[in-house]
């Protein structure tokens, strides 16, 4: 039996001034106190099926009874629950909690109260503790049993299946039977048994808090979540369905949605006895307000859905707990009730100011044991949450904080956890902390795995219109503080405190309008020829290339002239040959856009039969583009210069490496130093789609055949010169990302692969990062410095190495055995595909290194002489010694974070990528407008979307200098969105990543089908035999 006079209440955990429940009042304003008297005895029905008897005086407002079931359950999210009754004429009610307890239940012995879920959030997620989604859960499992939450039998089989793993943990069939037999959680649940069984066995070592959160995972995307129905009638008599729900007031025709009133688009609630009125806010098309009617069962069915209606609005629209009305001083009208208790945005404020105790509790239907303590599990920080609540997003909030595990791996803000504490099979990623939660709990085990998914909280309300003497409810939406939109930041990056560009803040935040319908009508005045959209293509990447340009000649040029660092010389070589390539394509951009735009009609000219065409440009300037010849020839030898100078020069190499600390710098920096060649093969692939699609007898064919004579030649001379610099930057980019090897980069030396294969040892498989070359194969791990480099922990000579499969002989899945002539070790890959991939590069670098001329000399860990001045030289030493004494003792003088490079994303995504794949994409390069939805959004947003190095970079529009988030696409597959998941637009494609789901919506066929092709080129490398044909038929 619950006494509350025994035990602290909810309020006082919740930080009321005294003990008052769960609600907040403003600050001074007493809560009224607690009536002495006579005890009477209610009886609570508790989500788990329970029965508790609770003893409050007579007098007792409502509040004083939900504080004592929350009390009693040691719940601290109280405010999402409420307690319903049926009211003396039958109609289920809620407990108002201002309200005397004795005037609500007239006979309290023969009442049983219900404990239930009230208000449901829009996202699962922000409910912060294990027990409330425990509650959540049970609350689904009730609706489906009572029919209230309909669903088709796949997702009802599949939210049963969570259950049963809750309930009786992994599967067994048999167990599986026999506890489907004796418990009934849906009508017709024979049907489901098989299927219910097969998602059973996918559910192996989901703990009991993990199924609680995919299953409101699942359940908060049916429409019926949380949906109570309310019989009514409309003004045509026909029968109908009113519910209420935390975007506002919906209408059902059975249990199929056919309308939705927004609390936005809610001027005013009301009822006049069995009227229930909603006002409108005037529509912008007319001057007039709409008031729609609905006729309800009776007076008293109708108040108390308005009451409903109030308390919705109110606790998930306003920011506090709405003011009490002013007594009249005669006589009143209209009813008095108001909200009362905290709003959402009170109670996700206070749990994110972590002033609560975190106890147990016990699943009463559970044969596994469940803990709320981390205090008892100190090897799992953030245990509260679910690990695939952990892995869906990289969501921690703000300030750093002092985490449980934080000392293992001595790393403080970067938050990692070392790779041998990980255990086997564990890849770094990253968890989700606690909505609002300002504490980062744990060392999580790494800080860029994922991107950014959106978790959004509701818009808020910061004051609501006084209501009028009349019973009737006004929202305002126009006075006052205007709506805010609360949105989770995301992670961000340690050192800079800037978000990385794997966290894509852009995937979170909405800085674009939404359009829709707008871009559906501009789409449909566009002309609808292919060729069109092909010349369009050479418009949006060319726009690309010339900021690409830019790079180069305005923001390195200008960081460049700051400081004294660069020799004349490589000036001179690096920006006199790249201005006139930038002047060119400026001039080459605005030819294209002047026909592009007699092509869509929006020029006077009178012609526009010759303008339907874009061969002839490209004749042009190609022709053009071959006096530039010169230039290109000296890209090469500028880069190699380049490199040359940053090892001798300290002052440079600072530099250098500040300058790719800028947002504008988004790639490596002498990635733009490769630009021009890459342009040229862009241009040769748009040429051979037009000559394709062109019939010979076309006006545009034979200029396009010629201009793609003139530019495969172009691009032959520069085949030899192209291979080399891409191994050779390739090369360099490695050196950045390693440790403890300074002479990567020797003549003769080529790369192969790379990527995460997991390393049998005596603590069993570690993950390792492992980088083939045609002469030698090192494997790393990642290093505990602020740079987050890999330190080089042994070396295999390819010379003499044999590779063989040895699953049966270990017992691993995946795994090789590479035998050299001085050590031997075992790794494991992460699938049958990732294995023969390594496999064919590894037996192909064999062979390669078996006609060399012999074994490999070893790496030298510490680096060989430099030309440094003597001064120069001194710095260096004081500079290795001050970052020395910084990796003991602070980040803040650190190497720049380097953590958002293809090592990096490899790492984190458990896969590897070959030179191979880094050709084809860049080749395969993409950018143009796409409209981009999230799984859980409502509207599309346009964004300037740029596909380049696997990885797709995001900007407002195409005039920005530079990314405001991107996307790695290593790993995530590329479909087409099925009918199930209600995306009735044209031209959409889907990518997704364990939890990460992201639409995106192109302008046209042509369009769609070339961002199809571009990044599934990212998403699935293809096999080596097939790229080497595709390359030689494509002779660059």
């Amino acid at each position: 039996m619950g006494e509350i006079e025994q035990r602290p209440t909810p309020g006082s955990r919740l930080g009321a001034p005294e003990n008052s429940g769960i609600s907040t009042l403003e600050h001074g304003q007493k809560p009224p106190s607690t009536p002495s008297g006579k005890l009477m005895s209610i009886k609570i029905q508790m989500l788990d099926d329970t029965q508790e008897a609770f003893e409050v005086p007579q007098r007792a407002p409502g509040k004083v009874l939900l504080d004592a079931v929350c009390n009693h359950l040691n719940l601290v999210e109280g405010d999402y629950f409420g307690l319903e009754f049926p009211d003396h004429k039958k109609i289920t009610v809620w407990l108002d909690l201002l309200k005397p307890i004795v005037k609500q239940i007239r006979r309290p012995k023969h009442v049983v109260v219900k404990f239930v879920v009230k208000f449901f959030p829009p996202d699962h997620t922000q409910l912060q503790e294990e027990l409330t989604r425990y509650l959540f859960a049970l609350q689904v499992k009730q609706d489906l049993a009572q029919g209230r939450l309909t669903c088709n039998d796949t997702s009802a089989a599949l939210l049963i299946s969570h259950i049963v793993q809750s309930e009786i943990g992994d599967f067994d069939e048999a167990s599986d039977r026999e506890h489907l037999a004796k418990n009934k959680y849906i009508p017709q649940q024979d049907a489901l048994e098989d299927k219910i069984v097969e998602f059973h066995h996918n559910h192996i070592g989901q703990t009991p808090a993990e199924s609680d959160f995919q299953l409101l995972e699942i359940a908060r995307r049916l429409e019926m979540y949380g949906i109570r129905l309310h019989p009514a009638k409309d003004r045509e008599g026909t029968k109908i369905n009113l519910a209420v729900a935390n975007t506002g007031i919906l209408v059902f025709q059975g249990f199929t949605k056919i309308n939705a009133f927004n609390w936005a688009k809610v001027r005013k609630l009301s009822f006049k006895r069995k009227r229930f009125l909603i006002k409108l806010r005037p529509d912008s098309n007319s001057s007039y307000q709409d008031t729609l009617e609905f006729l309800m069962v009776s007076r008293d069915f109708c108040k108390s859905f308005w009451k409903i209606c109030v308390e919705h609005h109110a606790f998930f629209r306003l920011f506090e707990e709405p003011k009490p009305k002013p007594k009249p001083v005669l006589f009143s009208r209209g009813s008095s009730f108001r909200f009362s208790g905290r709003t959402q945005k009170q109670v996700l404020d206070y749990v994110k100011e972590g002033g609560h105790k975190k106890v147990q509790f016990e699943r009463k239907h559970s044969k596994i044991h469940s803990i709320r303590s981390l205090a008892m599990q100190p090897a799992e920080p953030n245990s509260e949450v679910p690990k695939q609540a952990q892995q869906s997003a990289s969501l921690t909030l703000g300030e750093g904080a002092d985490s449980p595990g934080g000392q293992s791996c001595q790393q403080g803000k970067e938050l990692n956890v070392c790779t041998e504490e990980c255990g086997p099979h564990q890849s770094p990623a990253l968890q989700k902390s606690p909505v609002g939660n300002k504490k980062a709990d744990g060392a999580i085990k790494a800080t860029v795995e994922e991107e950014e998914e959106v978790v959004k909280d509701r818009t808020q309300q910061s004051k609501a219109q006084p209501p009028q003497p009349s019973t009737e409810l006004s929202i305002n939406s126009q006075g006052g503080a205007a709506p805010t939109s609360v949105i989770l930041s995301p992670n961000l990056s340690p050192d800079t405190k800037q978000a990385s560009p794997l966290v894509s803040p852009l995937l979170n935040d909405q800085p674009c309008p939404r359009t829709d319908d707008e871009e559906e009508g501009r789409r449909k005045r566009f002309p609808t020829d292919k060729a069109y959209f092909i010349a369009k293509e050479v418009s949006t990447t060319e726009r690309t290339y010339l900021k690409d340009l830019e790079v180069i000649t305005s923001w390195f040029q200008s960081a460049v002239s700051k400081e004294d660092s660069m020799p004349e010389t490589l000036k001179s070589l690096i920006f006199l040959n790249f201005e006139p390539l930038h002047k060119f394509h400026t001039n080459f951009l605005k030819e294209i856009e002047q026909r592009l735009a007699l092509w869509e009609g929006r020029s006077n000219a009178h012609n526009k039969g010759d303008c339907q065409r874009i061969g002839d440009v490209m004749l042009k300037n190609i022709q053009a583009m071959k006096q530039l010849a010169a230039h290109l020839w000296k890209h090469s030898e500028a880069l190699e210069a380049l490199e040359t100078s940053i090892r001798s020069s300290r002052r440079l190499e600072s530099l250098c490496r500040d300058f790719e600390g800028q947002k504008v710098c988004y790639l490596p920096l002498n990635t733009f130093l490769l630009r021009p060649l890459h342009r040229l093969m862009h241009y040769k692939q748009v040429l051979e789609r037009l000559c394709k699609h062109h019939p010979p007898g076309d006006a545009d064919f034979r200029d396009c055949r010629a201009a793609l004579a003139e530019i495969t030649e172009m691009v032959a001379q520069l085949h030899g010169t192209m291979i080399k610099m891409e191994n050779f930057q390739k090369l360099h980019e490695l050196k950045k990302d390693l440790i403890g090897i300074d002479n990567l980069v020797i003549p003769g030396r080529e790369f192969i692969r790379l990527g995460s294969l997991s390393k049998l040892s005596g603590k069993g498989l570690q993950q390792r990062m492992f980088f083939l070359f045609n002469d030698v194969l090192l494997y790393t791990s990642r290093g505990l410095t602020a740079s987050n480099q890999f330190k080089v922990h042994g070396q295999l000579p390819l010379y003499g190495m044999t590779v063989e499969k040895s699953e049966d002989e270990w017992g691993v899945p995946h795994c090789l055995t590479l035998r050299g002539q001085r050590q031997s070790i075992i790794v494991a890959a992460s699938s049958r595909s990732e294995m023969e991939k390594w496999v064919e590069d590894i037996q192909m670098a064999i062979d390669l290194a078996e006609k060399s001329s012999g074994p490999t000399p070893e790496f030298l860990a510490s680096s060989p002489p430099d030309n440094k001045s003597p001064d120069e030289a001194a710095a260096a030493d004081q500079e290795s010694e001050d970052d020395l004494s910084a990796s003991r003792t602070s980040l803040e003088r650190q190497a720049p974070h380097r953590g958002n490079t293809m090592v990096h994303v490899c790492w984190h995504r458990n896969t590897s990528v070959s030179m191979v794949d880094f050709s084809v994409a860049v080749e395969n390069q993409l950018s143009g407008n796409l409209l981009r939805k999230f799984k859980n959004s409502n509207g599309w947003q346009k964004l300037w979307v740029v596909f380049t190095n696997f990885c797709l970079f995001f900007y407002k529009s195409h005039q920005d200098n530079h990314p405001l988030a991107s996307l790695p696409l290593l790993g995530y597959s590329l479909t087409i969105p099925s009918e199930s998941e209600d995306i009735h637009k044209d031209y959409v494609f889907k990518l997704h990543f364990k939890s990460h789901v992201y639409y995106f919506r192109a302008e046209s066929e042509y369009t769609f089908e070339r961002w199809m092709d571009v990044i599934r080129s990212a998403t699935s490398s293809a096999s080596r035999a097939h790229v080497l044909s595709h390359k030689e038929s494509h002779v660059y």
